[in-house]
């Protein structure tokens, strides 16, 4: 079994995490892949596809977008044992970048549970279509839902700041804001805080377990 190091995220693009999410298509049986990577600081999706098959020549060109575009290099990447995952090609590209790899254990979903909970947000948000109909449909209705997640959901796991409000340091001042309201609500009501517990609003650092891949040849 590889090492596992806790690793702690406290700033943007240190750890990304991926996956590909299968969008039923309006034929039974047949799917489109959706492509997302995720910035584990803030959950944000910084990079997407949408693709009507599961390649590692779709991977390494995603990542080589999101390095390109957004001219930054996380230091770890994590993903689950798929082959598009742990394909050479993807590999040699992140390895040629000096982006540490890092894998799920076998049959363990919930050692990339932030992708997985990013899942399930997409799957029960209000408006998911139960079939897309062709791939400019999947990509034009996954584009707009990606707006909404980054600019507009209140995520649960952030302190309910939007993923952007983390990125961009705008959730300090709301955390700011919401601990003196709670502050002047005990004064003065100070009856319901009997057991002198008052929940506070942070940023914490998310905590990660990076399970290092072996360097391609």
């Amino acid at each position: 079994m590889r090492p596992s190091h806790t690793y702690a995220v406290t700033s943007p693009n240190q750890v990304y995490a991926w996956d590909i999410c299968w969008l039923k298509r309006d034929v039974r049986g047949l799917f489109y892949y959706a492509y997302t990577i995720i910035d584990l600081f803030d959950r944000s999706v910084v990079g997407w596809s949408i693709e009507t098959e599961e390649s590692e020549e779709h991977s390494a060109r995603l990542f080589a977008r999101v390095v390109r575009d957004l001219k930054v290099r996380p230091q770890i990447v994590h993903a689950d044992n798929g082959h598009p995952m742990r394909g050479v090609t993807l590999a040699v590209f992140l390895d040629s970048l000096l982006i540490s790899r890092s894998h799920s254990r076998p049959r363990c979903s919930n050692d990339n549970a932030f992708i997985e909970s990013y899942h399930k947000t997409l799957k029960y948000t209000v408006g998911y279509p139960n079939t897309f109909s062709s791939l400019e449909h999947a990509r034009s209705w996954y584009a707009q839902f990606i707006h909404w997640y980054n600019t507009e959901h209140l995520h649960a796991g952030l302190g309910y700041v939007t993923p952007k409000q983390r990125r961009t340091g705008e959730a300090e001042a709301i955390y700011e804001a919401r601990n003196r309201t709670i502050a002047e609500a005990r004064e003065r009501n100070p009856l319901r805080w009997r057991q002198n517990r008052i929940f506070t609003y942070q940023s914490n650092p998310v905590s990660f377990q990076f399970r290092p891949a072996v360097q391609a040849a």
